[in-house]
């Protein structure tokens, strides 16, 4: 080989590696029934301590209607990852079917560019006991029990649906202590293996996040870190519960101290970065699943309870909880930074969703965004190059209940129970407008109805609301 051919060639290689440095990379952090109220910048309690995730905020873009696309973990998980309503493709709640074998995730795109993809924490994809149709389909053995355990499925056929199988080239998952690995918390590659992990969950998911920040800093990356908090069982270390004394709720006290513990991941996390020099060109989303379940009173239950109760989360000011379209279960923290893309400070106040995060992830990866993706490329419109709202409407259904928001309009229907709201007043939804403005509810239905009809499953619920009637009841009792 000449001289000429071999300088050529090393041209060439650093080219392409400078070229390939150029594409952010991404992280998404996805907390578990964290209520909008629970992060310092968003203003609504002073009790919460959250210095870290509120500097993502400063040092990048709020967003003060930002939406999840279910009240739930499964189906707010499968529209995260594939960018798509997940009632597109029959994921409409808990209880109907895991995310089909089918169905692309985004990671798995950014995987063909040339990404490095990772994730640690809860996954919460494959098929669990409580979706009856798949059971009765895929073990007919069993099928036609009234109700199933965890165990009834075996784990060879949960593997498929596993982070290995959909698009993750290196993983620490598992929300507890048993985990699927492929790499240790010391930064070794291992072969893929369960471990029985010791610690604190949360430690030991920032610990994973940051080590594969480390083992692939001089590659374009994208990492999920889907934290297990502020979710049940309620569980915190003296370091962090140390930090709220005083009397309060004890369900309180503990969910503060497991959002601080994912507090200092962030932070460790922008150390990390900052470490080798990527801090600047590393997009980093923080989002919550849904809203927190308040189980209406807010009961203070012993920490040895096991059953679902309120996790210690705050909605306020919103409407509602966990479970419900009303804002209280659908409008998250939401926090988006990237300084080398956008300027910081901003506060937007558009409606986005997070079907957004895998369109301007891809987009910005240099992605041809797929047709069937429902989100959008953001950063137009935090730049200014686009001057109009990323959404004309935003959608939801589930269970007997399905919204529709435009602008700052929301029209929600709870079975026969019919509501419109405008969301941005001091009033939000404790205003039912929809005598005042009945041609607009119409108008809003119809378009619902429009979308609807393009799921899996087609239409809405007409009829009385079911597992939902005693938070209506509640929440909604004089509108």
């Amino acid at each position: 080989m000449g001289i000429k051919t071999t300088t050529f060639l090393v041209f060439l290689v650093f080219f392409s590696f400078s070229f390939a440095q150029e594409k952010p990379n991404f992280i998404v952090i996805f907390t578990d029934d964290h209520g909008y109220a629970d992060i310092g910048v968003n203003g609504q309690v002073s009790d919460v301590k959250t210095p870290n995730i509120d500097a993502l905020a400063t040092n990048g873009v709020r967003f003060t209607s930002g939406y999840i696309t279910a009240p739930q973990c499964i189906p707010s998980r499968a529209g995260l990852l594939t960018g798509r309503y997940q009632q597109r493709f029959g994921v409409d709640h808990n209880g109907t079917i895991p995310m089909p074998l089918e169905e692309k995730l985004f990671p798995a795109y950014l995987q063909e560019a040339g990404y490095v993809t990772g994730m640690t924490g809860k996954w919460h994809l494959e098929p669990n006991h409580v979706q009856h149709e798949w059971i009765n389909k895929n073990l007919p053995e069993i099928a036609n029990r009234n109700s199933y355990t965890p165990s009834d499925i075996p784990r060879k056929m949960k593997m498929p649906y596993y982070p290995p199988s959909k698009g993750f080239d290196e993983y620490y998952y598992g929300p507890m202590y048993n985990i699927l690995a492929n790499y240790d918390l010391c930064g070794n590659a291992i072969e893929q293996r369960w471990i029985e992990e010791t610690g604190y969950r949360l430690d030991n998911q920032t610990k994973a996040a940051t080590i594969f920040i480390e083992r692939n800093h001089d590659k374009p990356f994208f990492f999920y870190l889907p934290y297990y908090a502020p979710h049940v069982p309620l569980e915190a270390t003296e370091k962090y519960l140390s930090r709220f004394p005083g009397d309060m709720p004890e369900r309180r006290r503990y969910c503060l101290a497991m959002l601080s513990a994912i507090d200092d991941g962030v932070g460790k996390i922008k150390a990390t970065l900052k470490s080798y020099g990527i801090e600047d060109n590393t997009v980093i989303f923080f989002i919550s699943d849904n809203g927190a379940p308040l189980k209406i009173h807010k009961e203070d239950k012993t920490l040895a309870f096991k059953g679902g109760a309120w996790d210690g989360s705050l909605n306020t000011p919103f409407v509602g909880e966990k479970g419900m379209l009303s804002e209280g279960g659908i409008r998250v923290p939401f926090v988006m930074n990237w300084p080398a893309g956008i300027k910081k400070g901003l506060v937007y106040e558009e409606s986005v969703i997070s079907l957004d995060v895998a369109a301007t992830c891809l987009s910005l990866a240099g992605v041809d965004l797929p047709k069937k993706i429902d989100g959008v490329n953001l950063i137009p419109y935090l730049t200014g190059v686009k001057k109009d709202a990323p959404h004309k409407a935003l959608y939801w259904r589930f269970w007997d209940q399905s919204a529709i928001r435009m602008g700052n309009l929301k029209f929600l229907k709870a079975g026969n129970r019919e509501f419109l709201f405008d969301v941005t007043t001091a009033e939000h939804e404790t205003k039912n407008l929809i005598v005042d403005y009945p041609d607009k509810a119409m108008q809003m239905k119809k378009k619902l109805l429009d979308w609807a009809s393009e799921l899996h499953v087609k239409g809405i619920s007409e009829t009385e609301i079911r597992r939902e009637k005693r938070w209506y009841d509640h929440y909604f009792q004089n509108k």
